[in-house]
């Protein structure tokens, strides 16, 4: 099953929600590419996140979906709780962070939690767990992420700050689609 992201990110989670008895996750750059995977034949589904309960719509996925047309279809849907965390190297504090990466689309759920904190700049990553996998490469105290304990855990990071989403009822659902028989 083709998803967007790294290892650890949301889609991964709703994947596994689906398939509780196991799939082969397979991570994609983009919407588009998980989509051509499912149209190549290189996996039987796409999982993508459809609709959020902060920021409504996920238009970039929508926009992938539109952009294939009638060539896939739903074959279900599920809907997962998204639990956002501020995650920073090991031993970094709140204090020394300065620049956190994340999605776009997950930074606009936390808009709360950076008016509250205003020294951190929140910054544009094409992928929450691929925001969490570079912050820990990199190392360094003043850079953290936006994303899932489950990418905490993965990359080796610390969590600094839980539940930073601005509604505690937050969740993402998900549509799952293959190639039109």
């Amino acid at each position: 099953v083709a998803f967007q992201g790294e290892f650890g990110a949301f889609s991964e989670m709703a994947l596994r929600q689906q398939w509780p008895n196991g799939v082969e996750p397979i991570p994609s750059a983009t919407f588009p590419e998980a989509l051509a995977r499912v149209l190549a034949g290189d996996v039987h589904y796409a999982i993508v996140p459809v609709e959020n309960a902060i920021v409504g719509r996920v238009k970039v996925a929508l926009d992938a979906l539109e952009a294939v047309g009638d060539a896939v279809e739903v074959r279900a849907e599920t809907r997962v709780p998204v639990h956002l965390c501020l995650l920073a190297p090991r031993g970094a504090t709140l204090a020394e962070l300065r620049n956190v990466y994340s999605h776009p689309v997950a930074l606009a759920q936390c808009r709360i939690f950076f008016a509250q904190h205003s020294w951190l700049v929140s910054t544009p990553h094409a992928d929450t767990a691929g925001a969490a996998r570079d912050v820990a490469a990199a190392g360094e105290r003043t850079r953290g992420a936006v994303a899932s304990a489950m990418a905490a855990e993965r990359y080796g990071l610390e969590i600094i700050a839980r539940h930073i989403e601005d509604v505690s009822a937050n969740w993402t659902r998900f549509v799952v689609v293959s190639k039109r028989d």
